[in-house]
């Protein structure tokens, strides 16, 4: 089968391409901007990538068309459209589908399928328990929104009947508005977490409960949802219905806990100890992600101890506290953090391993949610345990000056990223710990201060 891809260098439609070549499927694909990394993996792969989304691509004639959800009817100012081989399809009566309906028709069916689903944590404890299945012998498939460390790629179709998948809540196409995670079918579902985000496609909590519902609605009887015991918005779905086995974590009461620092800690099974995990990660977050896998991988036959000893050795996904290097007593993270809570963890978790040195919390509001502002009322919140903020106001219509202004004279916001890293570079101080967090490339600026420090030697 020939499929041609649209949007395929976004994170999830790089797996799916990726995916269906291992597969045996020949597959090209296009894109806005064609980008590093995906694009260099996709080509070691040998898939065709085109520049743009031009109408004449219908010459390939392909056996089906595979739609991104970066895909829209948009028009331009002038009236033509943003898509105009998306318009070509349409016209022309061809055979299109999504990304996601496509990966559970050719690739999870039949499959024992793991689906992490929430807010935060999705990637990483995807990571995490693709490495337990791994490490115990089970030859996963899985489809992460990241690199996960141990493999080096993001997906892979295994050689065994499980497959984990990173199941997220936002919208699939243009033309199918569920949440991508309806598709997948899991036997095994864990919700980790949820707080209101998308605030682009949906218009408040109750709206991704439902679809949380949904996801839920899918899981068979003889599956079972794994439940962050700790979340009142968790509560509220299961409470519409639930059909499977439950299984929670997180709370004092709940079926899977941790007793310890989140470095080193005891698991407890309703109460009894099972495990015991001593490992390099930090934060209270990672913690709970950690007790989310081992309930997951407890209902595929995994004992907890297994899945200890597994992810003892289990390396973090990249940009995730990614230390991108250290000059002059200066270390430089990098981070995925964009969401409030998020960047709170984030800074909770740094500020747990280092102690009283001095944190400079540098962030972007880049994500479509940070963009509208729906989130800038607990900015100060986020930052409170960093010594400084920095941010920019660049492709804002909000200012997070004015945000910000609790945090006082420890809050420093920039009109674009030259200014910032300017302004960082005139603060930091030998021994401090510069935390950047953006869901997007932040301008290359980990390297430009790092460049910039060694500059200074």
């Amino acid at each position: 089968m020939h499929i041609h891809i649209l949007g395929i260098c976004g994170t999830f439609m790089g797996g799916v391409a990726a995916l269906a070549r291992e597969a045996g499927h020949r597959v090209t694909g296009c894109d806005s901007g064609v980008y590093p990394p995906m694009s260099e993996q996709l080509r070691a792969l040998g898939i065709e990538l085109i520049e743009g989304y031009g109408a004449d691509q219908v010459s390939l004639r392909p056996d089906a068309w595979v739609i991104g959800n970066v895909v829209s009817r948009a028009r331009l100012a002038d009236g033509a459209p943003r898509y105009p081989l998306m318009e070509a399809i349409l016209d022309g009566g061809l055979p299109y589908i999504s990304g996601p309906q496509w990966l559970a028709e050719n690739v999870l069916q039949g499959r024992h399928v793991l689906a992490v689903a929430g807010t935060h944590g999705k990637t990483t404890t995807t990571s995490m328990l693709a490495w337990i299945l791994e490490h115990a012998g089970l030859q996963p498939g899985f489809l992460v929104g990241g690199v996960p460390t141990n493999f080096g790629i993001s997906a892979r179709l295994g050689g065994g009947k499980y497959f984990v998948i990173e199941a997220d809540e936002y919208d699939t196409a243009f033309f199918d508005k569920r949440s991508k995670f309806v598709h997948y079918r899991p036997r095994t579902a864990v919700l980790n977490n949820l707080e209101f985000d998308h605030a682009d496609i949906f218009e408040d909590l109750a709206a991704i409960e439902r679809q949380f519902h949904h996801l839920v609605r899918t899981v068979p009887a003889s599956g079972r949802v794994v439940v962050n015991g700790l979340e009142e918005s968790l509560a509220r779905v299961l409470h519409a219905g639930v059909w499977s086995e439950v299984r929670t974590f997180g709370a004092t009461n709940s079926d899977f806990t941790a007793v310890g620092e989140p470095g080193h800690f005891d698991v407890l099974s309703k109460g009894l100890p099972v495990a015991q995990l001593d490992w390099d990660l930090s934060g209270v977050h990672n913690q709970l992600n950690a007790l989310a896998a081992i309930a997951a991988a407890d209902h595929v036959g995994v004992a907890p101890a297994a899945c200890a000893a597994a992810l003892a050795k289990f390396l973090n996904v990249r940009r995730r506290m990614e230390v991108r290097g250290t000059v002059n007593g200066v270390t430089v993270y990098d981070d995925f953090a964009h969401h409030p809570t998020a960047i709170r963890t984030t800074v909770d978790g740094l500020r747990r391993k280092v102690g009283a040195q001095r944190i400079l919390a540098v962030f972007e509001p880049r994500s479509n949610t940070m963009k509208l502002g729906s989130m800038k009322a607990q900015l100060p919140w986020s930052l409170e345990q960093a010594d400084l903020a920095f941010t920019h106001r660049t492709n804002l219509g909000w200012d997070p000056a004015e945000s910000l202004l609790p945090l006082g004279d420890r809050a420093h916001v920039s009109d674009d990223i030259a200014q910032l890293l300017a302004n960082v570079l005139a603060a930091v101080q030998p021994g401090d710990h510069i935390l950047c967090m953006s869901n997007g490339s932040f301008g290359g600026i980990h390297g430009l201060l790092l460049q910039a420090l060694a500059e200074r030697a």
